[in-house]
């Protein structure tokens, strides 16, 4: 995937200002963790197994080969890696997701190129009833967009319909992207914009009852409700700063949202799930905010060292753009 020079100021920031898991009443592997397999260095998706509560399949970014690995949130440990075959070599995987009949969608969707391929990838399977070392056989489904090539990071499907949708990602807002209500392994699926989603997103996650749509960025979130596709602004979410914030995902029991960063040895944190439709998004703190900013509050951090982050973020966005011009 293409680095924005905004990853920069995340780096420095990161290490004073990151805000520290919260601790979760639910199962465990709900509480967040480390990924401690040192073959997962670019984790890049998130999605929580609802075959085998507590366990979370994730990816490696780019060209890793085309494998899943089953993590135990319990532990952090590998349980399970899944060799895909029947496709071809993985060229930019950026977003895992469960469907209806515990169906892993695998999206091949980023573009290092900048919006150029004329086509991407889903790839589809059965999630194993077993969790050892593994092939399991995929479908691959070609993927167009109705308005053009665009890079693109986050892939959900509907947990009641299996309909699959992608968010392309841009800086100053993308969209939600719908596919077809059947994808089709012998054609091209062309994808078309249905709601704006406000925000440079790195990852989304339906909520499992399909009701919740949480979007994530570099610095912030944004909890939609689905309403049929057509997107109702909620509130913010508690996102929690991040070196690379990549992921998202919900906990099987809809309770927590777990954020996943890139890295060797990357912490997934956990957040409380914003409930029903109040628009509150709680923090790790108890507190909640329903702002109106585009990319969020970050969770554990005050309003001063909020400010301050600001200020440094602007000025080295502004430096990044202007080094662009030249």
């Amino acid at each position: 995937m293409r680095r924005p020079f905004a990853l920069l100021a995340a780096a420095l920031l990161a290490g004073a200002f990151a805000a520290p898991a919260s601790a979760a009443d639910g199962d465990a592997g709900n509480d967040g963790f480390t990924i401690e397999d040192p073959r997962i260095t670019e984790s890049s998706g998130l999605a929580a197994s609802r075959l085998h509560p507590g366990v979370y399949w994730t990816h490696n970014d780019s060209d890793d080969g085309p494998y899943l690995y089953a993590v135990d949130g319990a532990t952090g440990e590998t349980v399970a890696r899944l060799t895909l075959t029947g496709i071809g070599a993985p060229r930019d995987v950026e977003a895992v997701s469960v469907g209806p009949g515990n169906r892993i969608f695998v999206g091949d969707i980023g573009d290092n190129l900048g919006g150029t391929w004329p086509y991407v990838w889903i790839y589809e399977l059965p999630e194993p009833k077993e969790l050892r070392d593994q092939t399991v056989r995929a479908t691959q489904y070609v993927v167009t967009y109705s308005d053009g090539a665009r890079d693109a990071e986050s892939l959900v499907v509907h947990p009641k319909t299996g309909r699959v949708y992608i968010i392309d990602k841009k800086e100053e807002g993308g969209h939600l992207y719908e596919g077809p209500a059947e994808l089709s392994a012998s054609g091209r699926n062309v994808f078309r914009p249905i709601a704006p989603v406000e925000l440079w997103a790195t990852d989304a996650a339906f909520s499992p009852d399909g009701r919740q749509l949480a979007v994530r960025g570099y610095f912030g979130g944004i909890h939609y409700a689905w309403n049929g596709g057509k997107l109702q602004r909620k509130g913010r979410l508690s996102v929690p700063l991040q070196r690379q914030g990549e992921s998202v995902s919900y906990s099987a029991d809809g309770s927590r949202l777990l954020y996943g960063s890139e890295g060797a040895r990357s912490a997934v944190e956990s957040r409380e799930a914003p409930g029903g439709d109040d628009g509150k998004a709680s923090s790790s703190g108890g507190g909640a905010e329903n702002g109106k900013s585009a990319d969020g509050g970050e969770g554990g951090i005050g309003t001063g060292t909020l400010v301050a982050a600001a200020v440094v973020v602007a000025a080295l966005l502004g430096l990044g753009r202007l080094r662009r011009r030249r």
